[in-house]
């Protein structure tokens, strides 16, 4: 298979395809600060031996049932041999964007709030953007600005929303039949050439705020329930 390197990031490599898709490549870097894994933080921080097969499996999973449930996204398969996946070409709104979607108030959510709420409060599906700007610590970004900038149409937008709250119920429910909790997650979403939204980037253990019992679970141990 003939590829091409596109873009590297900090836990993936983007690599060409003839065929006009594209090939993620999976890498063993993690976001964090100071050795601490932290899906919000905007910079590598450390490494995980063998994360980055646990993300590519987990993304597999959770793509599988999003797709089954009839939501766009860009997962076309996978080559757990070399921790790839194929995807469709898919635009990036801006300059890159990042979608949460928080049922608690931990995290930057409560670093920003912390004088409104407790810790680990209940959240209704909140749904929060940012541009993806490591030198500005990307800034959160609303839905007028959004449109003011071209970034985005009023119904992608909405389109953006409406996928993430459904995917978050999916990944959601899924995690509560194992006995966990999700407190939040991260995605990215891009859109075809007519316009269309889907999910891209990842599904992964390190995208999200896990808890058991009230204790936090790391991206390797939260692996153990789906591929033990």
């Amino acid at each position: 298979m003939e590829t091409k390197l596109v873009y590297t990031g900090k836990t993936k490599d983007v690599f060409a395809l003839r065929t006009g898709n594209y090939l993620l490549k999976f890498k063993d870097d993690c976001t964090g600060k100071d050795g601490v894994f932290d899906p919000g933080e905007n910079s590598v921080g450390l490494k995980i031996d063998g994360v980055g097969e646990v993300n590519l499996k987990m993304s597999v999973y959770f793509f599988s049932k999003i797709n089954e449930a009839g939501i766009r996204t860009h997962f076309v398969s996978a080559d757990l041999a070399s921790t790839t996946m194929e995807v469709l070409p898919a635009k990036v709104f801006g300059h890159g964007l990042e979608v949460i979607c928080r049922y608690k108030a931990v995290g930057s959510f409560r670093r920003r709030y912390g004088e409104y709420i407790e810790e680990g409060a209940d959240l209704p599906e909140y749904v929060e953007m940012t541009f993806k700007n490591d030198e500005k610590g990307d800034p959160l970004v609303t839905k007028d600005a959004l449109v003011a900038l071209n970034v985005m149409t009023d119904k992608q937008y909405e389109d953006i929303k409406e996928m993430t709250r459904r995917i978050t119920r999916i990944v959601a429910d899924d995690l509560k039949a194992k006995g966990l909790d999700l407190y939040d997650i991260k995605f990215e979403f891009g859109y075809d050439a007519d316009g269309n939204v889907m999910l891209i980037d990842e599904i992964a253990s390190g995208n999200m705020r896990v808890y058991k019992d009230g204790k936090y679970i790391d991206p390797m141990t939260l692996s153990k329930p789906f591929f033990a």
